[in-house]
Formats: C-alpha cells, structure tokens, sequence
C-alpha cells in the first residue's frame, strides 16, 4: 500500500505507517498535478488536511485511489458523498485536535481580556515612552472567573470548551441546533474526576446572558452571526470564533465593535481565507490567528496516529 501526505504528516505516523510495510510518499504536490502524481505513483491512499481539495474531479481522475483521509474534523474540502458512490473509504479524526482547539479560544480570550494582544505590539514601539499612558490605558481589564460562557455548537470542540470554562469557574450556557444534554467529565492530576452535566438552552438566551461567546459550529448555510444576532449580544461581550470562515458576517462584527457593543473578538478563521480583509487585520479590537485552532505539537501527533492506525486496519480489509 502507498499513501500520499498531500498536507503533511508527523514523523511518528510515518514510523507507524513504515513498520506495517506502507510506503509513505510526503510531496507536496500541486492540485494540477495531484491526479498524475497519484496515478504515477500508484497511490491507494491520500492524506490531507485543509490545503488540499478532494474534489469529483480528482476522484474521477485516480481511478486506483482507494482511501481519503482528512487530518481534523471538518471535511469540507472533500466531496465525501462522491467519494463514497465511488467506493472509496473515508477517514478523519473528529477528536484529536480538540482539546488544542479549545486552548486557543482560551488563549485569545486572555489576550482580549487583558488587552495582551494590543499591549504586545505598543510596547516594543512605545513602552520605553509611553510607560504610564499605556498602563493607563489597559487598566480596565476583566477576568474570566464568575462570568458567564456562551458555546455555540456542542459537539467534540464545543464540549472541550465548556469544561475548560468550568474549569475556570465559569457559568455555562449552551446552544446546539438539535437540543441535547450531556454529561462531561473533568479530569484532575491526583486521579479524581467530577461531572457535570449541561443541557443545551436556546440560541437567544446565549446571546443574551454571555460574557464570552465561543463559536464552535460546523459550516452553515449562510450566517449564523449577523447583524440581529450582535444585537441581542450585551454590551461589552468578547466573541471567538474558530470555527469556519462564514459563520459571523465580519462587516457586521466590525460595526459592533465599533459602535462599542462587541468590546473585542478572536477570529482563527475568516470570510475571505488565505486573504483576510484588512479592516480585520489592522482592527485593535481584534486578536487573530492564522487557522491554527488544531496546529500544536500534541495534537499533530494524535492526528497522525489515529489516521495511521485506520489505514493500518483498512488495510488488513482491502
């Protein structure tokens, strides 16, 4: 068996991969020569993450392609109903990156919080000058401690989410499109556990009540944050999303941070990815990242595996 890591793998992965006797192949290739590569090389497996687009085309063109494997949660850059029609096996990893996922809304909600974000670039230009005003300036911090959370979506990411919100001590409110409730477990370094269960409340009352709110949906048709959304918002609120580019219309985020409404927002994902506009980028009310909600070194690594393992246990069917 030969497997293509289009969008790269971890070393550990392909260790595992190698002692089962599969070839991995780790060129970046091209999406107009991604299908000649696959048929020259006889690929049956391709690994990608986000860069890469599986698209009907490709399908049709790699007659001899036998696994797509998705490094993550979403599929979206996959035509998974064609690929199954095909008869192709489908693998992914709903879980691996979840906890790094739920990290960074937590880092980019200390960062608004404590205005890290825009003290971090004023201070290498003007701390030497401007000490005191600076000081002055983000002194009206707020901790997360005793404020109320807001997820919306509760599935791998979202339940992570609201256990480190938990964890903090936060109050917990959470929407899921089909209502559901869940027991979740927090784990602690002496071995002791204690559940909780919560129980999702509709999207209005999120809205209304949340000091922070996380958004941790799948792609939507459409926007899920628009202008009425940000409306029922209270004043003040911080907003993350991590989730897709798409899902909070950003011209309507920026004019409610700037009518004072949103006091800050983290975007991970934009409308207008790999170009995000750059009335977002240049927005001090903003901490952003480049699409790394998944991109630590443990979750690169549980990914690998995991998507190793299912090749090594499809492979023992084909």
């Amino acid at each position: 068996m030969i497997v293509l890591a289009n969008d790269g793998i971890t070393a550990n992965a392909i260790r595992t991969l190698r002692d089962a006797d599969i070839t991995v192949l780790e060129a970046r290739v091209s999406a107009e020569h991604l299908s000649k590569f696959i048929n020259d090389n006889q690929v049956d497996v391709l690994l990608v993450r986000s860069a890469t687009q599986v698209t009907k085309q490709l399908i049709d063109a790699c007659p001899n392609l036998k696994i797509v494997g998705r490094g993550g949660i979403g599929m979206d850059n996959i035509d998974v109903d064609y690929a199954i029609d095909k008869g192709l096996y489908i693998i992914n990893t709903p879980t691996a990156s979840c906890k790094s996922v739920a990290e960074l809304v937590f880092a980019h909600f200390f960062s608004l919080a404590r205005f890290l974000h825009e003290s971090n670039r004023l201070m290498p230009l003007e701390g030497d000058t401007q000490f005191d005003s600076l000081k002055k300036t983000f002194q009206n911090a707020t901790e997360l401690s005793g404020k109320t959370l807001g997820v919306i979506g509760m599935g791998n990411i979202g339940k992570e989410v609201i256990k480190l919100g938990i964890s903090l001590g936060m109050k917990i409110l959470a929407y899921n499109r089909t209502p559901k409730t869940e027991t979740l477990e927090i784990s602690f370094f002496d071995g002791q556990s204690l559940n909780f269960e919560i129980k999702s409340v509709n999207l209005d009352d999120v809205l209304k009540n949340a000091d922070f709110i996380s958004i941790n949906t799948g792609k939507t048709e459409g926007y899920l944050i628009d202008y009425k959304e940000l409306e029922l918002m209270k004043d003040g609120v911080f907003i993350a999303n991590t989730a897709r580019g798409g899902v909070i219309n950003e011209v309507a985020l920026i004019d409610a941070i700037e009518h004072g409404n949103v006091a800050g927002a983290a975007l991970d994902v934009f409308e207008k990815e790999p170009k995000p506009e750059l009335e977002i980028l240049m927005n001090p009310a903003l901490s952003l990242s480049p699409h790394v909600g998944g991109n630590t070194i443990d979750a690169q690594n549980r990914i690998g595996e995991e998507l190793a393992q299912q090749i090594i246990n499809l492979k023992a069917q084909l």
